[in-house]
């Protein structure tokens, strides 16, 4: 089986299956940082699907949806539209916003 990268149209129904599934802080949280869906590059694997699609960024973190993988995933960048680390985690949308929200609870980011 050959891959294919996400379409557009897909990852809409992948954010919307978790935006459904959120608590109403996370919800909230999730307007606050949400942005229109833009390809990132990363270099390590992402080259070959374009890149990963963005979908959030707090300061220095981005989420970002690993169609490889088929899950969301945090990283740092030091530049704009550049992921700084590979993610191979196979979260849902609302799981990888806990994982964020964990991340500036406990480090202060």
């Amino acid at each position: 089986m050959i891959w294919e990268p996400i379409t557009s149209e897909e990852l809409s129904l992948e954010i919307s299956k978790g935006e459904k599934e959120m608590s109403s802080a996370n919800f909230q949280f999730w307007n606050e940082i949400k942005f229109t869906p833009t390809k990132w590059a990363e270099y390590e694997f992402g080259d070959e699907g374009g890149g990963f699609w963005a979908v959030a960024k707090y300061k220095n973190f981005v989420l970002y949806y690993n169609d490889i993988e088929e899950g969301f995933n945090i990283s740092e960048f030091e530049k704009e539209r550049e992921i700084k680390e590979y993610g191979a985690e196979q979260d849902e949308l609302q799981f990888a916003l806990i994982k964020l929200r964990k991340l500036i609870e406990y480090d202060k980011i």
